[in-house]
């Protein structure tokens, strides 16, 4: 525990079999719960685990799952339809089997996916267990030893201490990340950051990519946590759901930690397209949902009428290049709605970020 508050560290990890002992072992001791997540890897990962697990004593205090902790009466239906929601939704998580004899008592817990299905699954169905067993604060640390469990704390506290619903470390603003961190995949997360900054509405957020993570148990339920994006875009999803819910955020420093345990199974090359796909998604999500539906706020209709205006404009950009490019005279009707068209749609979006920016500071802490 952290000050009187359960705290569960989830591990995803794909053969990682020469790495997560180490891991296992080097969890601090105010960690309640160890939540190991094999996707479905081909070498000797989960045996390792298990016998880990065989030679540790029980936890010092049982955690109990709550699942069925609603009393039905007649104020408290939407209470018993959540409930009931959270039993059933198991089923749209990757199928799992949990190896635990005694998973109320062990202090880690195995859960085996049954098909791989990438690292963002297998976070989700970590956190899907927390959830179940009402824990204050779930951390994420990788299985392949590039997480220094020494900033664990620095990383819970403020959800443990201030209530923020969701802290992630950033290596980008450690006085080494220049010198650390490899260049393409420098350059890779800052266009990325840039990225899912106006995704996500999280305006001064960087390091999206980072998994050295800590989520609040109010955060937890506030999200679907099936529906997480299933691979290397997960950090970049979670950043647009947990706006949509009005979850606040913190980022605290950590070291880059590079050439150590494993090397990283993610091609930045190939990620980035997938990834900026994903946002672009999830930028029109994050709009419809939280500034349509949920809320409506006028940046809704400033953001959509800049994207018309440059849809419109589209066609004058084309005839003025292909005038330039001919040495063609161009009419004045042309060039007058090129130039309006495209200052106003300009003039909109930059409107409408202002806007954006101003109603997410308050998330941001």
């Amino acid at each position: 525990m952290l000050h009187n508050k359960t705290i569960a560290v989830v591990v995803p990890c794909y053969n990682e079999e020469t790495q997560i002992t180490e891991v296992l072992a080097s969890m601090p001791d105010f960690v309640d719960r160890i939540i190991v997540v094999n996707d479905f890897s081909i070498d000797q990962t989960a045996q390792m685990v298990a016998d880990y697990m065989a030679q540790q004593a029980p936890a010092p205090f049982p955690i109990q799952n709550i699942l069925n902790r609603v009393v039905p009466n007649r104020y408290n239906r939407a209470s018993q339809v959540v409930q009931q929601l959270q039993q059933q939704e198991v089923a749209l998580f990757t199928p799992a089997q949990i190896a635990n004899a005694s998973p109320e008592t062990d202090r880690i817990i195995l859960i085996n996916l049954l098909q791989n299905a990438g690292v963002g699954a297998a976070i989700a169905r970590g956190y899907k267990w927390a959830k179940d067993y009402g824990i204050d604060c779930t951390a994420v640390m990788a299985g392949d030893g590039q997480m220094d469990p020494d900033e664990l704390e620095s990383i819970c506290l403020p959800v443990i201490e201030e209530g923020i619903d969701y802290v992630k470390g950033n290596r980008l603003i450690h006085r080494s990340a220049l010198l650390v961190i490899p260049k393409i995949r420098y350059l890779g997360n800052s266009i990325l950051s840039i990225l899912t900054k106006m995704a996500s509405g999280y305006w001064h957020v960087s390091d999206t990519q980072t998994g050295y993570t800590a989520l609040s148990n109010k955060a937890l339920n506030a999200i679907r946590l099936h529906q997480i994006y299933p691979r290397y875009g997960m950090p970049n999803d979670m950043l647009v759901k947990l706006n949509i819910a009005f979850c606040s955020l913190r980022e605290v420093e950590i070291k880059p930690i590079y050439d150590v345990g494993e090397k990283s199974k993610m091609k930045i090359l190939k990620v980035i397209p997938r990834i900026s796909f994903l946002l672009f998604k999830g930028f029109f999500r994050r709009l419809w949902h939280k500034y349509l539906f949920r809320d409506f706020h006028p940046l809704f209709l400033l953001y959509h009428f800049s994207f018309l205006l440059g849809l419109l404009w589209l066609p004058y950009l084309y005839r003025v290049l292909k005038a330039l490019w001919l040495v063609q005279n161009m009419s004045f009707e042309t060039l007058f709605a090129f130039t309006f068209l495209g200052i106003s749609s300009i003039q909109s979006f930059l409107f409408a970020m202002w806007m954006d920016i101003q109603d997410n500071e308050r998330l941001y802490k």
